[in-house]
């Protein structure tokens, strides 16, 4: 089996399970004590925490260890918030963000608090001056991840940290993705990451609040942590947490130009051996192991289960693969084709044979998922004055965009095609199916259910 899905979570590296194991036999007492058993664990602790700020790029007393990179960044977030309430409650979020950031954004909302959203290009990418533009005077907090989850693009750190300090405002970096390769630049004021990202223990996250940083902790405290992460330290875990993040920086450099070749050649190749494939993210801003592609006419869930069939361990942003009929926040926000999504992450180690294994059965499986959905009915297509309408109500994407391209033909150069369908998904999928195809998006319109989507026939 192939495990391509590093991105959600990597593999634990060998000097992670060394580490934990040798910690449980001198870091289980408390290291707030001072007998002897309590100093040896609080070495450890130390230790740990210096070697994780040696590779963030920050002062030990500046980092805390939190229960999960998500802790981390609600921790962040809120303390970030508290300890400026009285500059303001608006917050700026990317609309790429990890969940964890826009579940935060969406609670300050709930409490009175405003947020604005900064867009993205159709690769993922924010625009530093947008970050401007966005900020006011009541502004609290900016939030911008170093790296995005689903398509890999790396965003400006730097370049958005600069725009906030020359305002006064602080920065929080979500930097899980991209930690394991290198610190992040820039003047940022806090930074969150995760253990099980970069191949140590999952429940250790990573809180670094800059000195000069306002910060008012919320929520019952105590005495550990800086009174930033209450209860008692899992010492093994994050002894093997700092180990691991030692180890593979200093693999990261050798080891990023040989996963960037490989995803290079998946995203070369993809395009050539299967028909209608949109790859998505930034061409050359983006981590070394990510690789994400869209395929037209094809269920998200069913191709990843085609793939495990084969021997592949690989995720998906697609709406097919949540347990909503939405589709993910950041293929939306990027406006590209969500069907059929595919991202592939490859762990450090990752063979070169395993790639061209994946590539050589990826054709097949996408054929056989083609296959299963079928053609649309005849019935589901009617005429409605000079526009086709095509009823894909209760049916959810790709068959609606399916149906769309089985009848494009069927209309005259400037004819119109009216696709009814009421999965959210379509509303993301026949727009990019259209950039695709070259044929003309004309919008929507009401329907009595669901959405009409309105294409013009081109080509």
């Amino acid at each position: 089996m192939a495990y391509f899905d590093a991105a959600s979570s990597a593999p634990v590296h060998p000097i992670a399970r060394q580490a934990l194991l040798a910690s449980f036999d001198e870091g289980w007492a408390d290291p707030a004590r001072l007998y002897r058993e309590g100093q040896r664990a609080r070495v450890l602790l130390d230790a740990a925490r210096e070697a994780a700020a040696e590779a963030v790029g920050c002062r030990p007393d500046e980092l805390t260890f939190t229960s999960s990179g998500t802790r981390a960044v609600h921790t962040g977030i809120a303390g970030a918030l508290a300890g400026r309430r009285r500059i303001g409650r608006h917050l700026i979020v990317s609309a790429v963000e990890h969940s964890s950031v826009l579940h935060s954004a969406e609670l300050l909302e709930a409490a009175g608090g405003s947020v604005t959203q900064v867009a993205v290009d159709r690769t993922g990418l924010v625009d530093p001056a947008a970050y401007g533009d966005a900020l006011r005077a009541d502004t609290a907090l900016a939030c911008l991840q170093s790296a995005n989850h689903e398509v890999g693009t790396e965003q400006p750190v730097g370049a958005v940290a600069e725009v906030c300090r020359e305002a006064g405002v602080p920065l929080l970096v979500d930097a899980a993705q991209s930690l394991g390769w290198g610190p992040v630049d820039g003047g940022w004021s806090l930074l969150t990451a995760s253990a099980h990202k970069w191949g140590g223990p999952s429940g250790v996250g990573l809180l670094v609040v800059r000195k000069g940083a306002r910060f008012a902790a919320q929520g019952p405290v105590d005495e550990r942590e800086s009174g930033r992460a209450p209860g008692f330290e899992n010492i093994p875990a994050i002894v093997a947490a700092a180990a691991s993040l030692r180890a593979v920086r200093a693999e990261a450099a050798e080891e990023a130009a040989r996963l960037r070749e490989l995803t290079d050649r998946i995203r070369a190749r993809v395009p050539r051996l299967v028909s209608d494939v949109e790859v998505v993210g930034h061409p050359v801003r983006r981590l070394p192991g990510v690789v994400t592609f869209s395929c037209l006419y094809v269920d998200g869930e069913a191709l990843l289960h085609e793939l495990d069939r084969e021997g592949f361990s690989v995720s998906s942003g697609s709406s097919c693969t949540s347990s909503t009929l939405t589709p993910s926040h950041v293929l939306r926000a990027m406006g590209v084709l969500s069907e059929g999504n595919v991202r592939v992450s490859l762990p450090s180690g990752t063979a070169e044979e395993d790639v061209e294994r994946f590539l050589a059965v990826l054709p097949g499986a996408v054929t056989a998922v083609r296959e299963k959905l079928g053609a649309p009915v005849a019935s589901d297509v009617a005429r409605e004055e000079d526009v086709l309408v095509v009823d894909s109500l209760g049916k959810r994407c790709p068959i609606p965009v399916i149906e769309l391209a089985k009848v494009i033909g069927d209309v005259p150069v400037g004819g119109l095609v009216r696709v009814l369908s009421d999965d959210e998904a379509a509303r993301l999928d026949i727009p990019a199916w259209c950039e695709m195809r070259d044929q003309e998006y004309v919008g929507e319109e009401p329907a009595d259910r669901g959405t009409a989507y309105v294409i013009r026939r081109v080509s």
